[in-house]
């Protein structure tokens, strides 16, 4: 069956490694492979969501593709009006404008608005960027876009100091659609703030993706916050993604044994239906020296001799009708097992 989702991102082999430098003339002894052989399509209009530990290159992956971090190999093909184009092939100046569709919502609240700065010249250069110069034109829009993340319009003149981190973030939502974006990516949009404020701040970016058309690529290690905003999520470990899949065919027909160790450990308040938790043992290995075969086979409690000397590819299975991807040589006896 066709599917008549329009592509909106093809990401294909992505790599971006980081040299790491030793002695006194600094030479290159290895590399940390923080995102490592990563392939992803994102459609208009959905909300895909980038889970995993800390670590496993999450963060990475979203700057990679709005080449905040430039890609070691690979390709990010985006779908512009006037056709696809890989964004690791384009110039500065090509860049600069392409980045007007591609934005993101930076983690930290208080640290992605500069104090020196007014609400209203934190939008400034941005606006003067892309084309809006005259300043009544530039309030008008600031102040629209405060009341569209339900913030009162006068808030333009007050310095970041002066808000709570619910109200910064909210800030953060509205400069990013203040060059009228088509992929937004949320970086850990709502961890820093209170259970109370994620719920209203998620909200929101539920009312504006409907509004404007937004796609969203969410990253977070809160897998009930993925599991609330997001159509399809991605499961990431050390630099790959390991399981990839609709929401609810991810949650019912988990794959991955890592995965199942990642559900596991979500609280659960109902005392009568308390989940068995699968506890990892070991750390997450280094991404400067990661092992052979699946780079999940020294945690794995289902760990067998293919396992650590062939690596799985990402398969594609078709389970109930619909695409679920995994990395394992054994998921399906997995699946069979955990049932």
């Amino acid at each position: 069956m066709k599917d008549k989702r329009e592509l909106l991102l093809r990401v294909s082999g992505l790599e971006t490694y980081f040299p790491v430098r030793k002695g006194v003339f600094k030479r290159t002894v290895g590399h940390v492979r923080a995102v490592d052989g990563v392939d992803l399509e994102v459609y208009r209009g959905e909300t895909l969501g980038i889970v995993g530990e800390s670590g496993c290159g999450k963060t990475t992956l979203g700057k990679s593709i709005l080449q905040l971090y430039r890609p070691t190999a690979g390709s990010v093909e985006y779908t512009f009006a006037d056709g696809k184009k890989d964004l690791m092939k384009l110039n500065n100046k090509d860049l600069d404008e392409a980045r007007r569709k591609l934005q993101i919502v930076f983690q930290d609240p208080y640290s992605s608005l500069n104090p020196a700065f007014t609400i209203f010249g934190s939008f400034v250069d941005p606006l003067n960027k892309f084309g809006i110069r005259k300043k009544a034109d530039q309030q008008k829009l600031v102040g629209d876009l405060l009341e569209a993340v339900n913030l009162p319009r006068d808030y333009m003149t007050r310095y970041p100091n002066e808000f709570s981190g619910g109200q910064r973030q909210r800030i953060g939502i509205a400069r990013a659609l203040s060059v009228d974006p088509e992929l937004i990516v949320c970086d850990e949009a709502v961890s820093a703030l209170d259970v109370s404020i994620q719920a209203q701040v998620l909200k929101l970016l539920k009312q504006l993706q409907v509004e404007r058309n937004l796609t969203y690529l969410f990253i977070t290690h809160d897998l009930s916050v993925v599991e609330y905003v997001s159509d399809r999520i991605a499961v990431m470990y050390l630099g790959k993604v390991v399981e990839l899949a609709t929401t609810d065919e991810l949650f019912k027909n988990t794959l991955h044994p890592y995965t199942c160790a990642l559900l596991s450990a979500i609280p659960i308040a109902d005392i009568t239906k308390r989940r068995k938790r699968i506890p990892l043992q070991g750390d997450v290995p280094s991404p400067v020296n990661p092992p052979s075969g699946c780079p999940f086979h020294p945690r794995c409690p289902s760990c067998r001799e293919k396992c650590k000397v062939d690596k799985p590819a990402l398969t594609a299975y078709q389970i109930g009708g619909e695409e679920h991807f995994v990395s394992c040589h054994f998921a399906m006896e997995f699946m069979k097992e955990k049932k």
